[in-house]
């Protein structure tokens, strides 16, 4: 595919290395010269300096037969009015924008094709939201991803000394507990990826993403770790969109504080916010932390604009007493120092949005696609569609289907019925399938397992 990037910042460069390793055409577009070269010497792309929303250097960039723009600055304006110029001088089939401001989201009118024509609306804040939202519903896991509408959950979880299934194999599980079907789709040891087998051996430490239906996935936990108690006290640092959006979600279900250092925002979340506490001040201040009775938080959920204050207030919280502490880390290479000491969870906004851009770049019918691992591993969900002759996948078992090495089916969803992925059980026209790869370089083999091949139009074809 031919895609134009709009933005080099920490979202386009990110995505520009996903895709430039998936063998696509890829040119970015962004106003700072020292950001482009360094994209460019690193990875196979071009590169086009200018402002993205100026039809001049959107030809420059190729737009005339580009097949996607993909518009990630930090200028909501400039995104737009991107598409706008990308569709009325240039056609281009789809385009997808990063939106921030609540007061254009709210507006779904505005977006229509005789407005502001923009295909996929991207909201970073609402993504990353989320994300936050189902860690906090799942006291004790790491990463908790959804798929099917929320039927079929992905969980991964730190295997800790003492677990029922550590230092047994994974086929135990299943005699253990007969009533609950699930599938481990990896396992990382010492950050080595593991393809589990029926033989295979959980260790303490080991971090296991399972997959089961939601309704299951506490008692699948509970075999790997003890059960962490139900997170109730929630802190949050940072008033800002994201802090906002959690706040909004959460505080009729947990009793919710927010630190906020400026006055004027402190107002506006006190008159917006129905339950939630509203205190001003510093979140590094140990004082302050000390008066709200932190060792008396659930978890303290870092997420200000400024990384340094972030990891410090976590550190803070941590030590001051509160049981966990989830830290919003936008230099994703600092994820992995900082997670599994004193802060918990560390998240990396960029790696939450990657995943929602991905989904539409696929190829095949790929409805859902989350980035695992700092971008190593995947999991993919997609529709099986065709017939026995013209899919490789629809009418066959999972243990026939010919999967790339390295990745494996976990689930089928056939309308509203969790289907865990046995040998036996045949995938149907209209399934949603759940893989998991280990190996990124794979995707298009997956992708070609999922397309169908002409056979299918010709027999449509009337005779």
């Amino acid at each position: 595919m031919k895609i134009i990037i709009l933005g080099a910042g920490q979202v386009g460069g990110t995505l520009a290395e996903h895709l430039a390793r998936e063998e696509n055409d890829i040119t970015v577009v962004d106003t700072d010269g020292k950001r482009l070269q360094e994209l460019h010497t690193r990875l196979d792309i071009r590169t086009v300096s200018g402002a993205g929303s100026y039809p001049m250097v959107l030809r420059q960039a190729g737009c005339e037969d580009a097949d996607m723009l993909i518009a990630v600055t930090n200028s909501d304006e400039v995104n737009m009015i991107a598409c706008q110029v990308a569709h009325y001088l240039f056609n281009t089939p789809t385009k997808i924008a990063r939106v921030r401001a609540t007061a254009y989201l709210t507006r779904k009118r505005l977006f229509a094709h005789d407005a502001v024509p923009i295909d996929v609306l991207i909201s970073p804040e609402q993504v990353v939201t989320d994300y936050i939202r189902r860690l906090i519903e799942h006291p004790g896991a790491l990463q908790v991803l959804e798929f099917a509408g929320g039927l079929v959950q992905l969980v991964a979880v730190r295997a800790i000394y003492g677990g029922p299934l550590v230092g047994q194999e994974l086929g135990f599980l299943r005699r253990h507990m007969p009533s609950v079907d699930t599938r481990v789709a990896a396992i990382y040891r010492k950050d080595r990826p593991i393809i589990p087998r029926g033989d295979t051996v959980i260790e303490a430490d080991d971090e296991v993403f399972f997959l089961a239906a939601r309704r299951d996935i506490r008692s699948v936990m509970s075999e790997l770790r003890r059960l962490d108690r139900d997170f109730r006290r929630v802190m949050i640092a940072g008033g800002g969109s994201i802090g906002e959006r959690l706040a909004e979600h959460l505080e009729h279900s947990h009793q919710i504080k927010i630190i906020e250092h400026n006055l004027h925002r402190c107002t506006q979340l006190s008159e917006h916010l129905d339950r939630t506490v509203v205190l001003h001040g510093s979140a590094t201040s140990k004082r302050l932390l000390e008066e709200e009775n932190i060792e008396d938080c659930d978890i303290f959920c870092a997420l200000t604009n400024d990384e340094e204050v972030n990891i410090m207030s976590s550190m803070l919280a941590k030590r001051m007493g509160a049981r966990k502490v989830l830290t919003l880390i936008n230099n994703a290479a600092y994820v992995d120092l900082v997670q599994g000491g004193e802060i918990d969870i560390a998240i990396s906004p960029q790696q939450a949005t990657i995943g929602s851009l991905l989904t539409h770049v696929r190829r095949g019918d790929i409805v859902n696609v989350h980035s695992l691992r700092r971008g190593a591993a995947e999991a993919i969900e997609a529709i099986a569609h065709g017939d026995t002759q013209s899919s490789k996948v629809v009418g066959r078992a999972i243990g026939e289907i010919n999967l790339p090495q390295g990745t494996t089916i976990g689930a089928v969803v056939r309308g509203k019925d969790v289907l865990i992925a046995h040998d036996a059980v045949m995938v149907e026209s209209g399934d949603h399938v759940i893989l998991f790869m280990i190996d990124k370089r794979r995707i298009r083999d997956v992708e070609r397992l999922f397309q169908v091949g002409l056979t299918f139009f010709d027999n449509g074809l009337p005779g």
